[in-house]
C-alpha cells in the first residue's frame, strides 16, 4: 500500500474510530500510524521504507552550535518534510492535516498521553505569513483542545495583532508536544522526540512563509542551539530555507516586565521581514 493509500485508510478508519463503528484491532491501528509518520518526510512508499523517526540522542545537535548571528539550516537530524508535499493543493492539504489531528488524538507515544483531556494540534490557516511554534499546551488548552487560549494565548493575539497578524487570517500556532506535561513543566527531550514527526509533517502542510519560536525550547529543537533565548531573540535563522526568528514565550514575558521591550524589537524585526518579503501590509497605526 502506498504512502497516500495508507493516510487514506487512516483517515477511514480514525472517523470510524471516534463514532464508535471501528472494529478492527486498536493495537494494529495505533502501529499502521506510527510507520506512517515515521516515514513521513520521505518520498518513498510508506510499505518500503523501515527507517525510524529520529531518537532521542539524534534529535538534540551534539558538539558546539552555530553562532546565534549566523544564517543557519534545519539540524540534518530532522526529517525532510517538503517534498512528497509540493504539487499538493490547499484542498488536499487540509484534508491532510485534518487526518494528522485525527491521528494525534490517538498518540500513544509518550507518556504524555495518559494524563492529557484533549491533545492540541494546531490552529490557524494554510500558506500562513507566520507559524508561531511554542513549547506544550497549558491547561486551557488542554481542556479545550485549541493553542494559546489562556493568558498566554491572548497576550500572544495582542503581539499577533500589533504587526496586523491573526490567527484567523494569515497566521498558525502550534506547539512542539501536542500533550500538557504535568503541572506544565517543560517538554522532556523524549517527549519532543516522540512529537518531532508531527511537526515536521505539520510544517509541510502548512507551508509557512516565516517560523516564529516561542521560548527556548521549540528554539532549541528547530535551530539545534543550545544559547539562551536572551542571547539569541530576534537572531535570523533558517529551517529547511525557511526564516526563522526566535523570541520570547508570551507566559515569560507576562513574568518578567523587562522582556516585554525586546520582544517589541522582536515583534517589529518580524513586521520588517515581512513588509520586504511577503508584501505584507501591517496596520496604519503601528508604531516602530
Amino acid at each position: 500500500m502506498r504512502r497516500y493509500e495508507a493516510l487514506d485508510a487512516i483517515l477511514r478508519d480514525t472517523r470510524d474510530l471516534l463514532r464508535g463503528r471501528y472494529g478492527g484491532d486498536r493495537r494494529s491501528f495505533q502501529e499502521r500510524v506510527e510507520k506512517l509518520m515515521t516515514v513521513m518526510g520521505t518520498g518513498e512508499d510508506a510499505a518500503e521504507d523501515d527507517r525510524k523517526v529520529p531518537s532521542g540522542s539524534d534529535l538534540r545537535r551534539e558538539g558546539n552550535p552555530a553562532p546565534a548571528t549566523a544564517d543557519q539550516d534545519a539540524p540534518d537530524h530532522l526529517p525532510h518534510p517538503f517534498a512528497p508535499y509540493q504539487d499538493l493543493n490547499v484542498a488536499t492539504r487540509q484534508e491532510r492535516l485534518d487526518a494528522l489531528a485525527a491521528a494525534v488524538r490517538q498518540c500513544t507515544r509518550c507518556s504524555l498521553a495518559m494524563g492529557r483531556t484533549m491533545s492540541v494540534t494546531g490552529e490557524g490557516v494554510l500558506d500562513p505569513l507566520v507559524m508561531f511554534v511554542g513549547e506544550g499546551p497549558g491547561g486551557d488548552e488542554d481542556r479545550s483542545g485549541r493553542p494559546f487560549v489562556g493568558a498566554a494565548g491572548q497576550y500572544l493575539d495582542r503581539w499577533l495583532s500589533a504587526i496586523g497578524l491573526s490567527r484567523e487570517t494569515n497566521a498558525y500556532i502550534t506547539n512542539i508536544v501536542k500533550c500538557r506535561p504535568p503541572n506544565n513543566r517543560d517538554p522532556q527531550p523524549e517527549e519532543s522526540d516522540a512529537c518531532a514527526p508531527w511537526l515536521m509533517e505539520q510544517i509541510a502542510l502548512v507551508r509557512p512563509r516565516m517560523i516564529v519560536t516561542l521560548g527556548r525550547i521549540s528554539t532549541r529543537i528547530l535551530t539545534g542551539t543550545t544559547q539562551g533565548i536572551t542571547r539569541i531573540h530576534g537572531t535570523f535563522y533558517s529551517w529547511r530555507s525557511i526564516p526563522l526568528v526566535p523570541t520570547f514565550h508570551p507566559s515569560a514575558v507576562l513574568r518578567r516586565d523587562e522582556w516585554r521591550r525586546p520582544v517589541w524589537e522582536d515583534l517589529k524585526t518580524i513586521r520588517n521581514w515581512l513588509v520586504d518579503n511577503a508584501g505584507h501590509r501591517p496596520p496604519e497605526d503601528f508604531r516602530g
